[in-house]
């Protein structure tokens, strides 16, 4: 009796579709498993970025990592155009953080230095630059605006309509989305595995867990491990207004459409069933500091989501040793390193092993290190 499917897919938001995707395209039977539309999915509350600046202080594979997606991140745009029709709307000439006053600026050239100290780290431009700098990139901005860091590599797109263009792709490659499908249990028996979901079982020959915060529970089904540690934030958008801004934030950008979306909020509490205004003020406050004309645009409609996160903010990929065949992704930029999970990681999974410098920064067991290293009182 065969396999279902060559692959099963655990989680259907952006991160899992992306493989999904990549391994249809490398001609695998893959099946996603996903809880459904009903699901407050953390793609759904993703801020759009294609962001390089700031990622990897403490780990610089990181920052290679994630340069390495930004330059591929042009080539998914089009194979997802040609596939579906559907333009994300990639725009990728560089993005800016922006400081007020000369404490940011200060803090901020901090950072900068400390990134590109870091041994190891990829060299990816990014430079502090003047307020007049700013100036001649971005006219419009407040008197408090002093400046801030700039990355050539930075960009964003149309987070939605990326994620419909990969299950548009998905279909066109014959992978099965199966929604409504929440995997309770996973077993090995013999060289399959065995999904229970409330639909009935799923057989597959390997199975890749990119089910966000929920890994940390799915992953000790096949000897893995993910230690998370989500967030929340909240998002404003504004009404339409015309093209002002033609590099994206950190925190704020304008998107395709033309509203402006305002987002820099991070809170420890994992409630997202109501909005916390007092948040919200003081993101727009900022927001019309730093673009004055701002102020006199309405807000359309704002939420708040659980961030999927790593304990110490760093993606996760391993590989089980004692259930072979077995894979776990965690990562909070989904949209960022999209490409990588597309192309790289669909391409490992497809292969039956990751690459051991992927294993051998992104291993969970660096997670155990640290807790003896703590330990044992050496620090």
């Amino acid at each position: 009796m065969s396999k279902d499917y060559d692959v099963a897919v655990v989680g259907g938001g952006l991160l899992g579709s992306a493989i999904a995707w990549g391994l249809g395209r490398l001609g695998q039977r893959v099946a996603v498993l996903d809880e459904g539309d009903i699901t407050k999915r953390a793609s759904r509350a993703n801020f759009a970025l294609v962001w390089v600046q700031s990622k990897g202080l403490g780990m610089p594979a990181y920052t290679g990592w994630t340069v390495r997606a930004a330059k591929s991140w042009a080539q998914l745009a089009s194979a997802l155009r040609e596939q579906s029709g559907l333009d994300v709307s990639l725009q990728q000439n560089g993005g800016f953080h922006l400081t007020l006053g000369g404490d940011e600026y200060d803090r901020r050239a901090d950072l900068v230095a400390r990134m590109h100290n870091q041994i190891g780290a990829a060299d990816y431009e990014m430079a502090m630059v003047s307020r007049a700098e700013v100036e001649r990139a971005l006219p419009g901005i407040g008197p408090e605006v002093s400046g801030g860091s700039y990355c050539p590599l930075d960009g964003h797109v149309n987070s939605l309509r990326t994620y419909r263009a990969f299950h548009a792709g998905l279909k066109a490659f014959g992978v099965d989305y199966l929604p409504e499908r929440p995997v309770s249990a996973i077993t090995r028996e013999g060289d399959e595995f065995r999904l229970t979901t409330p639909a009935g079982e799923v057989r597959a020959a390997k199975v890749v867990l990119a089910a966000g915060n929920a890994n940390q529970a799915l992953a000790p089904m096949v000897g893995l491990s993910a230690p998370m540690g989500p967030t929340r934030g909240q998002i404003v958008v504004t009404e339409r207004t015309q093209p002002f801004l033609p590099h994206p934030l950190s925190t704020l950008r304008q998107t395709d459409e033309g509203t402006v979306m305002i987002g820099d909020s991070k809170e420890d509490v994992l409630d997202d069933r109501a909005m916390r205004q007092g948040i919200n003020a003081v993101m727009a406050d900022r927001a019309q500091r730093t673009f004055p004309h701002l102020a006199r645009l309405n807000v359309v409609r704002s939420w708040s989501g659980i961030r999927v996160m790593p304990r110490d903010g760093f993606p996760i990929y391993d590989q089980s040793e004692t259930h072979p065949g077995a894979f776990v992704a965690c990562c909070h930029s989904g949209v960022t390193l999209a490409s990588n999970h597309a192309f790289e990681i669909a391409r490992m999974v497809a292969g039956g092993r990751l690459e051991e410098e992927l294993v051998g920064a992104f291993t969970a067991k660096r997670f155990e290190a640290a807790e003896a290293k703590a330990g044992s009182g050496y620090y």
